[in-house]
């Protein structure tokens, strides 16, 4: 059967229609927060099939395939990658009302022009068609990220990294995509965890080739980092953290907890959120001092499935939505470095639809007039990238703020084939718009209505970040 995705898909009206062929169709993506891996770019790899590049990692089709009873085998485990392919075709059919649905489709057919719905009975022509197709120099990771008309995007990168994937990328001519790094250094907190943070510090020292004996050498050495980041091209840095820290240790208190931790002596957690405050406050302060942004991930309640955990390790599926107060300890992080006027243009992202409110009033309190948006309510993030929690997310950051100011979309992905997400957004987008015209609650102004919608899928991430993309892009 024939895929349900038509030209007109998720537009609703002539007004919503017209907004996303004419205006937001033709805009370049700037994928500013990804977690695509920098080697296989500089390689420009080439996928060996559809497996590896569709459903190698992603634990989005991991949790619905365990939901609909199927095997660990046939997502992390020692199946072939063809038997695992099918096993996630015969799941296909049951994601109805589920995004992969949506997802599914869209990305089979913009990048091999694949019009058939995946189920058990197509399965095996999709998996010989898109297989020949990335036997070709079109589908190594050059040419889908040219498919796709990726201006630029931006990875996410631990701080002892070399860099050498980037430095390899950033000397070839022929890549078109502009590609950066991103400082995230989520590991330098965990004070909590003395075992594993003592061997990532030992890696730090080994990388920045600074002395971490105290807690001196180790901001000396983050610091380092960080101005190596900024000489390889980063403009951000990234967070992933279950509330803000809004407790901030005094230099004398954090050295005593570095101290504790680099014996072996694990921080309770009010010693281990102080700690994290006062690094906090560093990495602000040097974002703001190189002209970074700041992105803050909030909210997510990660590894809740012990015996998975131990088996396969993070990030394989087994992460959901956190209940935590967002607002006091956030508001005390934002106005520390804003009495300081150190606070760098900051994207906040919730996990919880619960605190779209939260978050979208709270980028109104920092709000300083030297950058349009200069604190953002980032898109709907892990659980809320999909058509209702885009919605709200939009409709949000409308009521309560400026969406002509919104730097729009990013993927969030390990998958080259995620940059419809991007479609799927822009989509979403000229429908409420286009919506609201039709009820008379918009003017009908094509040129008014039009710039937004050019400025929130592209224009306002490229001023906003200030990164470098190829050279005849439309401003």
């Amino acid at each position: 059967m024939k895929t349900f995705i038509t030209d007109d898909f998720l537009l609703s009206s002539r007004t919503a229609r017209t907004l996303y062929h004419e205006q937001a169709s033709p805009q370049p993506i700037l994928d500013y927060h990804c977690h695509l891996p920098p080697d296989l770019i500089a390689a420009n790899h080439r996928f060996r099939n559809l497996f590896e590049l569709w459903l190698a990692g992603d634990h989005y089709k991991w949790r619905a395939m365990r939901t609909n009873g199927v095997e660990e085998r046939f997502c992390t485990g020692d199946a072939d990658d063809k038997e695992k392919f099918f096993a996630f075709a015969r799941t296909v059919p049951r994601t109805l009302g589920n995004p992969l649905y949506h997802w599914t489709h869209l990305e089979l057919l913009r990048t091999f022009g694949i019009d058939d719905l995946l189920d058990e009975g197509s399965a095996p022509a999709i998996w010989e068609q898109a297989n020949a197709c990335l036997a070709g120099e079109d589908f190594r990771v050059r040419g889908l990220l040219e498919k796709f008309r990726v201006a630029a995007l931006c990875t996410t990168d631990d701080p002892v990294d070399d860099l050498s994937a980037h430095r390899q990328i950033s000397s070839d001519q022929d890549l078109r995509t502009r590609v950066y790094p991103t400082f995230r250094p989520d590991k330098a907190l965990r004070v909590d965890q003395p075992a594993a943070w003592n061997v990532w510090v030992a890696a730090l020292e080994s990388t920045s080739g600074k002395d971490c004996s105290d807690l001196e050498g180790f901001l000396e050495a983050l610091d380092q980092r960080h101005s190596f980041f900024h000489e390889q091209g980063c403009r951000l840095s990234d967070h992933g953290l279950a509330v803000c820290p809004g407790q901030f240790a005094e230099a004398r208190q954090a050295a005593k907890i570095y101290q504790q931790a680099r014996s072996g002596v694990a921080a309770p957690p009010g010693e281990a959120e102080a700690f994290a405050g006062h690094l906090m406050l560093h990495f602000g302060r040097w974002d703001a001092q190189r002209g970074w942004t700041k992105q803050l991930h909030l909210g997510a309640l990660r590894n809740n499935n012990s015996r998975q955990l131990a088996a396969l390790g993070p990030d394989t599926g087994f992460d959901s939505i956190g209940d935590w107060p967002q607002a006091q300890s956030l508001a005390r992080y934002l106005d520390a470095l804003d009495a300081e006027n150190e606070l760098p243009k900051t994207i906040l992202y919730n996990l919880n639809p619960a605190d779209n409110h939260v978050v979208a009033s709270m980028i109104g309190n920092f709000q300083d007039g030297s950058v349009p948006g200069k604190v953002q309510f980032g898109s709907g993030w892990w659980f809320l990238d999909q058509k209702d929690g885009m919605e709200a997310q939009i409709k949000t950051l409308a009521n309560l703020g400026l969406l002509s100011r919104h730097v729009g979309m990013l993927t969030d992905s390990r998958s080259f084939l995620s940059f419809p997400r991007h479609e799927y957004f822009r989509r979403i987008l000229c429908n409420l718009l286009g919506t609201d015209v039709e009820r008379g609650e918009l003017p009908r102004d094509m040129d008014l209505l039009g710039g937004l919608v050019r400025d929130v899928c592209f224009r306002n991430a490229h001023r906003y970040f200030g990164l470098e993309t190829w050279e005849d892009l439309p401003e």
